[in-house]
């Protein structure tokens, strides 16, 4: 009962909302009782005062969230995501780290030629989003950078080196003087090939504070004019981290001449609240991911320092231009196609939180909403759908909604695609609604160009019998028909697994498997969520070849056994991708990531 009176209580507002002036509420009351505005309740946050600087939000969701355990992006579900996060006002994002293979270079390079040009969402900042590469200080890595980013009208070049004692000593084995000059060299090369070039001093949070204003005076000298100061392990406290970026601005020669940046994160707890103390004192970029991801414990998550700021305008010297509504949706998408799941209880963008379960709470919001909720649901893009979309619905309402949900550009034979899933899905249960929608394109984008199609699978199944399984594949590199079957004594989920096995010739272990509804009801949409990676093989040599390679697959449907399918044939057609590109990859694990 309470399910369905909250989605009325809610929000009850259509999408035009957020282009309504804020008014006072009208309290219907047999007495007068003040209650605070939302001042923070706007589609487009300005500045309040001229006192007030833009805070440059640089989205590293597709280079350091991609180095999350398990994650790894296709090229165009790195597309995808870079259209979304350009429609949702961000200034600059790191598309890669284009050294790293021939992959990474053509994704970096389609970004900032597909996406880099793009305005749609943006025409209050004026500008184009800002594409950037990572580059270490060599200058092979900065050229590669700059040829992959040049495409893009607005690029930047953003080059790093460690700068604390145990990187110097264990990790560059070089000294504090080599590791200035290194720096400094590494800036002025890059500087030569593009105006905008960042500096990160990698393990900034254990690094010496006045070595630190050393190398930083020197690259602000070569022509730096971003300097980015992370905390690599999630190390600082806010207090900590507030007074390092504070002692930086004032002691580091020519610090006025360039943005000072954070980078945190969250092995602590404390990414969003270290960043937050370092607008407080000076920073005037935040380094963020959607939905926090990242290596280990993850980085700082952009929603949440946008959401902080627009909460407190007052509180903050700094003022943000990104579009709200649309970070529910944002972070929907990264979930879906990095098979990370958002805890329920995560700020801003979990499933809780706007739900009120105790009585007292439920009370209280059906009589007026600011007693228990500080964010309207639809200052984050939580809307209640308005229109519909079942068998019945055409084209036109179809195409409306998709470019609502942010798929404005999309071509039209995509479309045409898309739109074939949804009058399938539509078929097979009675409403659409928008959580299946973004389910099925993000299925629609990642299953698109892998090298085996999945056609058609048949189970056999019961309580007591042993379940048997057929998979038909295509398997695009030779252009052929594959089928094979398999006997499984665990359920039919397993055995569509064997079967596909015997398909792509390999052994694969499942380390991980979700599976879990989109949305409501007994015809929900399922979604699986799997991780797997390759047993141990014995080469022709007579050794055994370990990996420690992870690969997300995620595939969804009415029927689970075939969205479990799905996802298992998704995560293998990246472990087959991988390998495509291991000879443009890097020899080691630790060359291609880089730890900032």
């Amino acid at each position: 009962m309470f399910a369905k009176n909250f989605s009325i209580y809610r929000s009850i507002v259509s999408n035009q909302f957020v282009n309504l002036s804020v008014k006072k509420p009208v309290v219907k009351s047999h007495r007068s009782i003040p209650f605070p505005l939302f001042l923070q309740s706007r589609y487009y946050a300005k500045p309040g005062s001229q006192d007030k600087d833009k805070l440059i939000i640089f989205d590293t969701s597709l280079r350091d969230g991609e180095q999350s355990p398990g994650v790894t992006f296709t090229a165009e579900e790195k597309l995808d995501i870079a259209r979304h996060l350009s429609n949702l006002g961000v200034d600059v994002i790191e598309a890669g780290f284009p050294i790293a293979s021939q992959g990474d270079f053509d994704a970096v390079a389609r970004i900032a030629k597909e996406v880099g040009p793009l305005m749609h969402g943006r025409e209050k900042i004026g500008k184009p989003m800002r594409i950037a590469g990572l580059a270490r200080a060599t200058n092979k890595d900065i050229k590669r950078c700059y040829e992959a980013v040049s495409l893009a009208p607005l690029h930047r070049i953003h080059t790093f080196l460690a700068t604390s004692d145990i990187h110097l000593n264990y990790k560059l084995k070089i000294s504090r003087n080599e590791c200035i000059e290194r720096a400094a060299s590494a800036v002025a090369y890059a500087k030569s090939l593009c105006d905008d070039v960042e500096f990160s001093s990698e393990d900034s949070g254990r690094s010496d504070r006045d070595f630190l204003c050393q190398v930083l005076g020197k690259v602000i000298e070569a022509g730096a004019t971003t300097l980015n100061i992370p905390d690599t392990v999630g190390y600082t406290s806010p207090e900590e981290y507030g007074a390092l970026i504070k002692y930086l601005t004032e002691n580091t020669p020519g610090s006025h001449k360039v943005i000072w940046s954070t980078h945190c994160h969250n092995d602590l707890g404390l990414a969003t609240a270290n960043t937050l103390s370092g607008i407080t004192n000076g920073a005037r970029q935040v380094e963020v991911t959607i939905n926090g991801i990242g290596e280990r414990a993850g980085n700082t998550s952009l929603e949440e320092v946008v959401m902080n700021i627009h909460t407190h305008p007052s509180s903050y010297p700094v003022y943000h231009t990104i579009n709200t509504p649309l970070i529910y949706r944002t972070s929907t998408l990264v979930s879906s196609l990095s098979g990370m799941v958002v805890q329920p209880n995560k700020a801003i963008v979990g499933v809780n939180a706007f739900l009120h379960e105790s009585g007292i709470h439920q009370d209280g919001v059906l009589k007026h909403k600011q007693t228990y909720e500080i964010i309207r649901p639809e200052d984050v893009g939580v809307f209640n759908v308005n229109l519909v979309l079942g068998k019945l619905s055409g084209r036109n309402a179809f195409r409306s909604r998709l470019e609502q949900l942010g798929y404005f550009d999309m071509n039209e034979d995509d479309f045409n695609k898309a739109f074939d899933r949804f009058k399938a899905l539509a078929d097979a249960k009675k409403r659409v609604t928008d959580h299946d929608l973004l389910a099925l394109i993000s299925d629609q984008i990642s299953s698109g160009r892998g090298r085996f199609d999945l056609q058609t699978i048949q189970v056999v199944s019961g309580t007591r019998d042993m379940v048997t399984a057929t998979a038909k594949m295509i398997d695009s590199s030779q252009n052929k028909e594959l089928i094979a079957a398999a006997v499984g004594q665990n359920g039919p989920i397993m055995a569509v697994f064997g079967a596909i096995q015997q398909l792509v010739h390999r052994k694969i272990r499942l380390l991980d498997y979700e599976v879990r509804a989109v949305s409501e009801g007994m015809d929900a949409l399922g979604k699986v969520v799997v991780k797997i990676t390759e047993d141990p093989v014995i080469d022709s040599s007579g050794k055994t070849k370990l990996t420690k390679s992870v690969y997300h697959g995620h595939g969804t449907d009415v029927d689970i056994v075939m969205a479990s399918a799905k996802a298992y044939v998704n995560a293998i057609n990246r472990l087959f991708q991988s390998e495509i590109n291991e000879t443009s990859r890097r020899s080691s694990l630790e060359e291609r990531v880089a730890n900032i």
